[in-house]
């Protein structure tokens, strides 16, 4: 496993701002179950090694200051926005009901395969709002696919998730989505009576682009209904 961000400066000024000596700060780790020389300390505050998972919580908690602050980062990836927060993978994990290893998986794939209720409640857990775990899974390509899902089939199933999401109203997002359902519902009929009527394959596959097109443009249509985001054209 990689070594988590870290600042030798922030750690020594943390330490300093305390008034505590090396040996004071590995004793404090001890009592967390960390045991390590005070030599450590100095390596790490000299930016020789890094410290490991375990030994950044237990110097965060014995420099009573955020993990955070001695990763002196702005957390970007996932694993980054857990150990700003604290958390262990396998903690984390279990917090949202998943597999430790699929977990772990997710974070070295940087792929997440979380179903709605686990994606909220890792929301939850690192404190993400809409845009920012968005980025933090790289979830343009998944929120195609849960608005897809909803347009589909059946969209009110879909509501709770998708205003966590966009951080919208409920009732916005729900006649959002059925809205959206009618007009992809609107491509099935025309391409089923097109079919039906035997008309050329040239009318077949200029409805199929144009729907393919619609669904390239759902994020966006769909921001543009709730109000969450930049306005597009109808439909």
């Amino acid at each position: 496993m990689p070594t988590p961000p870290f600042s030798p400066a922030e750690a020594r000024a943390a330490r300093l701002r305390l008034g505590m000596t090396p040996a004071q700060v590995v004793a404090a780790m001890s009592q967390l179950g960390v045991d390590r020389p005070p030599e450590a300390v100095h390596a790490w505050e000299a930016g020789a090694v890094p410290p490991s998972e375990p030994e950044l919580f237990a110097l965060a908690d014995a420099l009573w200051c955020p993990v955070a602050v001695l990763m002196a980062v702005r957390p970007a990836a996932l694993r980054e926005h857990r150990l700003s927060r604290g958390f262990t993978a396998e903690r984390l994990a279990l917090r949202i009901g998943m597999d430790p290893d699929a977990y772990a998986r997710a974070e070295a794939e940087h792929r997440w395969p979380g179903n709605d209720r686990q994606t909220l409640l890792l929301a939850d857990a690192l404190g993400l709002g809409s845009e920012e775990l968005l980025d933090v899974l790289d979830r343009d390509n998944e929120l195609v696919g849960l608005l897809r899902q909803a347009v589909e089939g059946r969209w009110k199933t879909h509501v709770t998730t998708l205003a966590h999401l966009a951080q919208a109203d409920e009732r916005r997002v729900a006649r959002a989505l059925k809205a959206l359902h009618r007009e992809y519902t609107r491509f099935d009929e025309r391409y089923m009576g097109h079919l039906v009527a035997r008309n050329g394959d040239a009318r077949l596959r200029e409805i199929a682009a144009d729907r393919a097109a619609w669904l390239r443009a759902l994020p966006d249509r769909f921001r543009s209904l709730t109000g969450t985001g930049p306005d597009t054209a109808a439909y």
